[in-house]
């Protein structure tokens, strides 16, 4: 079978990724990108956040999409992504980079969330003067999902309004995640290629 890269998958947090947002920068990046829209990107509401996220994977499926995904996540979108990874274990979301994540406690998610180890691979990215979420609380949950941790320092939410139009970081991540992926499909296709000749 021939080998499918992962998409990229965008999930914004609260009111959207506007136009000179990393997210958006990133997107254009990557054509066969898609984007999460939710129905009301002002109400937080992880349930239906997270319920959307998988109506956009089927979505792409029944277009014809087998090469499974990467996520990157943004804000609320982060404790979204964190749901959905956690209550389908069989998701086709491969990794996931999960940068400034919004406090559960402001909207009072604590509970809700997961409060382990989430089944795919994650990078949480922080910042140590994140309005919407402190270190000590970005670390605590990178612990719980097993995610590694990166802290960026004083850099604010990591969104527009802070100043990251373009965000290196998350390409050079995108990239290497696809890395990743084309050597765990490349030993099954060089194997193969050799019983092909072989017979």
């Amino acid at each position: 079978m021939p080998y499918h890269p992962p998409r990229l998958l965008i999930i914004p947090g609260l009111r959207d990724s506007g136009p000179t947002h990393w997210q958006s920068w990133l997107q254009i990046q990557y054509r066969d990108a898609r984007r999460v829209q939710q129905r009301d990107f002002s109400t937080p509401d992880l349930p239906r956040w997270s319920e959307r996220i998988q109506r956009t994977l089927e979505s792409a499926e029944s277009d014809g999409h087998r090469g499974g995904w990467i996520a990157v996540a943004h804000s609320f979108g982060c404790l979204a992504l964190a749901e959905h990874l956690a209550a389908r274990p069989d998701s086709p979301i491969r990794e996931a980079l999960l940068v400034a994540p919004a406090e559960p406690d402001k909207f009072g998610l604590a509970e809700q969330l997961p409060h382990q180890r989430l089944p795919r691979p994650t990078q949480l990215i922080a910042s140590q003067n994140d309005p919407w979420m402190s270190a000590a609380s970005a670390l605590r949950w990178a612990s719980r999902w097993g995610s590694s941790y990166s802290n960026l320092g004083r850099v604010g939410h990591i969104n527009a309004e802070a100043g990251f139009g373009p965000l290196p970081l998350a390409r050079r991540w995108v990239e290497q995640a696809r890395a990743r992926a084309a050597r765990e499909q490349r030993p099954l296709h060089a194997d193969f290629r050799e019983w092909s000749f072989a017979t």
